[in-house]
């Protein structure tokens, strides 16, 4: 029985000042990575769990990426473009701005975050908790990055990017799943990020906490990129990990 298809918003609008000179003239999210732009690789990991719809936030030098993936069509996806206008809307602002585009339930991911997962198995989790939002969470332990998440009874009961608190042992995997309506809670014209909304859904208690043993990778920085860089070359190309046994539903 073939798998129902689902969207997942990309984050791809970001200045990504932290890598220049090397994305002075090319977005963070078509930097080469193992011959191919990082994007591409990103997308290729998303279909193979059923996403074929894909709407791109784009903002600096959205051109080389529409010219690059046209309508999504050569790399098996349908490809929508929301394009942030000359001020910058944050990553919580640049996905209300695809309030348009987006379908009742999604997945959202950042332009420069790659994390093997079974996405269709989070979107079936996802439903299944009956919340209006869910947090791929891992068990970090502040190995890869600083940890900045409480699960407890699988609910996100703590999230910030600043505070910290004793047991906070788990880290934002950079994925989460949306209830369209959760836009509501962003302010209507200010620029915000998305870790706001997510904090609001924690405070409320309704932030799903999904749990995977597979750690995430990132390009936001030359270690990650080089590290990224490694893995898939190594590898060949993109792959799923299995379901792992900790996944929470």
């Amino acid at each position: 029985m073939e798998r129902d298809s689902l969207q997942a918003v990309i984050l791809a609008g970001g200045l990504a000042t932290r890598l220049r000179p090397l994305t002075e003239t090319v977005p963070k999210s078509m930097l080469l990575v193992a011959g191919k732009p990082f994007l591409e690789h990103q997308i290729a990991l998303l279909r193979k769990s059923a996403v074929h719809n894909v709407v791109l936030c784009v903002g600096y030098l959205s051109e080389m990426i529409q010219d690059y993936f046209g309508d999504g069509s050569r790399f098996g996806v349908t490809i929508t473009y929301s394009r942030e206008t000359e001020t910058l809307l944050g990553t919580g602002g640049a996905l209300r701005n695809a309030a348009r585009f987006l379908e009742e339930e999604f997945l959202v991911t950042y332009g420069d975050s790659y994390l093997m997962l079974d996405y269709h198995h989070v979107m079936q989790v996802f439903r299944s908790s009956g919340m209006p939002g869910m947090m791929v969470v891992y068990r970090n332990e502040d190995r890869w990055d600083r940890s900045n998440v409480i699960v407890e009874n699988n609910l996100v009961t703590f999230y910030s990017k600043t505070e910290r608190r004793p047991n906070t042992v788990y880290i934002d995997a950079g994925v989460s799943a949306l209830r369209k309506e959760t836009l509501q809670l962003l302010p209507q014209n200010d620029p915000v990020g998305l870790d706001v909304l997510l904090r609001d859904l924690t405070v409320q208690g309704c932030l799903h906490a999904y749990e995977t043993d597979q750690r995430f990778y990132e390009i936001g920085s030359l270690a990650g990129l080089n590290e990224l860089q490694e893995l898939l070359a190594a590898s060949g190309h993109p792959s799923i990990a299995a379901r792992p046994a900790s996944a929470k539903g």
